[in-house]
């Protein structure tokens, strides 16, 4: 009887492992001794003549053995953001360094997005990064692009302001006081500027330069400017046709609404999901705008909801703008009564600049974009923007960036909100089979429940710092997406999870799924849950949230 020696040397392989395979080997004709812990064995051939076989077979039990237990040992690994400590948030010297001498990010910005994906951004320099974040500026731009740009994109904001002026004079809705656009005076300071008398004839003379003076890095506009587009942009009431207008009385609702009608009424109810999702990631062309221009009565109805939702706006940000939170009573009440501002006699003059400012922005954007114009919540998206970005162009075109994506949450047909919901839906089914038939049974399935946290990202579930972590880092993936950097440029690690459009919606989902114990054993409606939803706010743990969000995106990435 021939006798074939066995012996394994897989490092961490259990004895019990090899034992099994050994028993199942025996079957086969043998008989196999199994070893002691360090996994040997003996194969014993009960027939010399199949001693060929015997030896084949062993072998490839020693080869299954190896791959089983690799392939073990894999399946314990996570992502690299499981029970992670949250990393330093970029700070201003590293993200100096980022820089090549000609003002370009190295290494087309991978590991700067990366840094910003680990830890978010220091409140310090948020100023100077959110337009990378936003696609204001491109990764690979250089200084002199930059500053090009930027002296583009301020005409362009200027112009759209002047608009909103004249209909604002047209309409007759307010006797108005010319003193301007917030700004700084490169000191933290609050300027005035772009609405006072003699900054008109500044930004007249400006505009009056040859063609050969436009940023040669800005090919057209997105949005119609100069002031012979006025016309284009807004249309009287008697050269529309057909054209519909709501009340602001939904405005006294705290809750998000949809009730302002868009600048042209479309027949999209019937669209499919699918057709908004490949629109999702561009912004309204200079074309599209053309060729929608809003209604004086729309852009009326508009002015009327953003002014009752700017007084509304918390106080919360104070203490993430000192520059913003000194400004005095006179100036704010100035800046007040130039956007014509009404009922604030009760608010701090910190309040009262700070809904100025969002009255000013909003209604510059309800002309750029008039197919969603102004609807609710809008202003809880431009907030936390204009506490970082203390001077209005930027602060528009950051919230321009943002809105390229969360634009379609705004639209009157909620083609993009059910979408969204759909994607959460689906996460929540393939991670949890029991906690989705739950929701079967309480026909919450659609998960309704979390349609605020979609609609406003997050905003009133997380404090105002959690807000501004949460977004850097899902606008780190949507950076990444733009520039086209794949899984591999992020890391050699396989199971790293890859940037995704779709981050807030995971995030969303493992909101949910830290709650699937109450969920499943206490709540018996979705009413229930829906309270339980919004009793999040001030209670999650941000960081937590993006790990298993992360998680999530490891997993199911592929399959959502």
């Amino acid at each position: 009887m021939l006798v074939f020696l066995f012996f394994t040397s897989v490092s961490g392989a259990p004895t019990n492992a090899v034992e099994s395979i050994g028993t199942k080997i025996s079957k086969l004709g043998g008989v196999f001794i199994g070893g002691g812990g360090n996994g040997g064995g003996f194969w014993m051939d009960r027939q010399p003549s199949n001693a060929g076989i015997a030896f084949a077979v062993t072998a490839l039990a020693g080869l299954a053995l190896a791959a089983a237990v690799f392939y073990s040992t894999r399946g314990h690994l996570k992502s690299p953001w499981s029970r992670r400590k949250r990393k330093r948030a970029l700070a201003p010297q590293q993200w100096r360094g980022f820089f090549t001498p000609e003002g370009k990010l190295r290494d087309g910005g991978v590991k700067f997005l990366k840094k910003v994906r680990s830890g978010g951004v220091d409140p310090s320099i948020r100023a100077e990064v959110w337009p990378f974040l936003l696609g204001v500026y491109e990764l690979n731009s250089s200084k002199e692009e930059r500053d090009c740009i930027r002296n583009q994109k301020r005409r362009e904001y200027e112009s759209l302001r002047r608009d909103c002026r004249r209909l604002l004079k047209r309409n007759g809705t307010f006797k108005m006081k010319e003193t301007g656009e917030m700004g700084s005076d490169g000191e933290g300071n609050i300027t005035e500027g772009t609405d006072s008398p003699d900054y008109e004839d500044v930004v007249t003379a400006r505009e009056s330069l040859s063609s050969e003076d436009r940023c040669p890095y800005i090919e057209d506009s997105d949005n119609p400017g100069g002031t012979d587009e006025f016309s284009k942009r807004v249309m009287e009431p008697n050269d529309v046709s057909d054209s519909e207008s709501s009340d602001s009385d939904s405005s006294a609702d705290p809750d998000i609404s949809q009730t302002v009608p868009s600048a042209e009424s479309m027949d999209e109810n019937t669209a499919e999901v699918a057709e908004v999702t490949s629109k999702e990631d561009s912004s309204p062309s200079k074309t599209e705008v053309s060729s929608r221009p809003c209604s004086a009565e729309d852009f009326g109805t508009w002015q009327r909801i953003i002014r009752l939702d700017a007084i509304r706006a918390n106080a919360e940000w104070i203490a993430y703008s000192p520059s913003q939170a000194v400004v005095s009573e006179s100036r704010a009440h100035r800046f007040a009564e130039a956007v014509g501002l009404k009922d604030y006699e009760h608010l701090e003059p910190p309040r009262i600049l700070h809904a100025a400012r969002l009255v000013s922005i909003l209604e510059a954007y309800a002309l750029y974009d008039p197919e969603i114009g102004y609807c609710q919540g809008m202003s809880d998206l431009l907030s936390p923007i204009i506490t970082v970005m203390t001077e209005d162009h930027e602060a528009f075109w950051c919230f321009v960036g943002f809105m390229k994506k969360a634009r379609h949450n705004f639209r009157l047909d909620e083609v993009g909100i059910r979408r969204q919901l759909n994607i959460i839906s689906k996460i929540i089914k393939h991670k949890d089979s029991h906690l989705y038939r739950h929701l079967e049974k309480l026909q919450a399935e659609d998960c309704f429940f979390v349609y605020r946290m979609v609609v406003v990202l997050f905003r009133r579930e997380l404090t105002f710092e959690q807000t501004l972590c949460i977004w850097e880092v899902m606008w780190a993936d949507q950076a990444a997406i733009r520039a086209g950097i794949g899984k591999s440029a992020w890391s050699r690690i396989r199971l790293r999870a890859p940037p995704t459009d779709d981050l807030l919606l995971y995030a969303i989902a493992a909101s949910v799924l830290q709650r699937r114990k109450q969920i499943i054993e206490k709540y018996s409606s979705m009413d229930e849950i829906l309270r339980e939803c919004q009793s999040m706010a001030g209670q999650l743990d941000v960081w937590k949230l993006l790990d298993d969000a992360h998680d999530l995106v490891v997993t199911l990435h592929e399959k959502i």
